[in-house]
C-alpha cells in the first residue's frame, strides 16, 4: 500500500504541520526530535485527526474525512491503549477479523510467543510484554497498513533488543506496509527501508536506509 499526504496542513503548538510525505516502501521510519510532530502525522493517517487542508490517501483513495474504523489501518499507540480490564487473550481477539475465529490469531500468538500470557491480566504484564500485545492486537484486525509509534518507548534498554527481535519477525512473517516512529537512529536501521525526517512539522529529509 502506498501511503500519501498531500500538502497536509495543521496547525500546532507552537508550530503549524504542513507536510507532503509519500510513503512507498514496506517500512519506513518516521524520525525526528520529540514533538517534532511525528505522533500527530500517525493521528492524521489513521483518522483520529483531520487536517485544516490537504489530502490523504491510502492506496490511492483519498481518505481524508473516511472515519478510522474504515481505513483499515492497525495503529499502535506510545501508551499501547491495552484495556486493563480485560486479559491479555481479550485485548488480542478484540476488533479480530474475522470476529469469533481463535485460529486466526495462532501464527500471530506464535511469532509474538504470548501463548504463556493468554489469560494473564494486562496489569500484571512488564512493558515488553504489553507491546507485543498491542502489536497482536493491532495484527488481528488484518490491517492494510501498520502504524508504530515508538514501539520501545517505557521498555527497559536491557529487553529493547528483544523486543527488536520481535518486531523483526514480525516484518518478515506479515509483510504489510508500515510507518515507524522514532528519535533512535538504531531502530531505523534495524527496521525500515527508508527515513523522513521531521522538525518542527516540516519534513527537512529523506533517504534510504542503509
Amino acid at each position: 500500500m502506498s501511503v500519501l499526504l498531500r500538502d497536509v496542513v495543521l496547525p500546532l503548538e507552537p508550530f503549524t504541520l504542513d507536510v507532503s510525505i509519500d510513503f512507498s516502501a514496506p517500512t519506513t521510519a518516521l524520525y525526528g526530535p520529540s514533538g517534532a510532530g511525528k505522533t500527530t502525522v500517525l493521528e492524521l493517517i489513521a483518522g483520529l485527526r483531520r487536517p485544516r487542508s490537504g489530502r490523504i490517501e491510502l492506496h490511492g483513495r483519498d481518505v481524508t474525512t473516511v472515519p478510522p474504523r474504515l481505513r483499515r489501518v492497525g495503529y499502535v499507540p506510545q501508551d499501547d491503549a491495552l484495556f486493563p480490564h480485560m486479559t491479555v487473550r481479550q485485548n488480542i481477539f478484540y476488533g479480530a477479523r474475522p470476529a469469533g475465529n481463535a485460529r486466526v490469531g495462532e501464527p500471530v500468538i506464535d511469532v509474538l510467543e504470548l501463548a504463556p500470557l493468554l489469560e494473564r491480566g494486562v496489569r500484571q504484564l512488564s512493558g515488553g510484554e504489553r507491546k507485543r500485545v498491542a502489536l497482536a492486537r493491532a495484527l488481528l484486525t488484518q490491517p492494510e497498513l501498520l502504524l508504530l509509534d515508538e514501539p520501545l518507548s517505557g521498555v527497559d534498554l536491557a529487553l529493547r533488543d528483544r523486543v527488536l527481535q520481535y518486531l523483526q519477525a514480525v516484518r518478515t512473517e506479515f509483510p504489510i506496509p508500515t510507518i515507524y516512529v522514532t528519535h533512535q537512529l538504531e531502530e531505523v536501521q534495524a527496521i525500515c527501508e527508508e527515513m523522513v525526517v521531521l522538525e518542527r512539522g516540516k519534513v527537512v529529509e529523506r533517504r534510504k536506509v542503509l
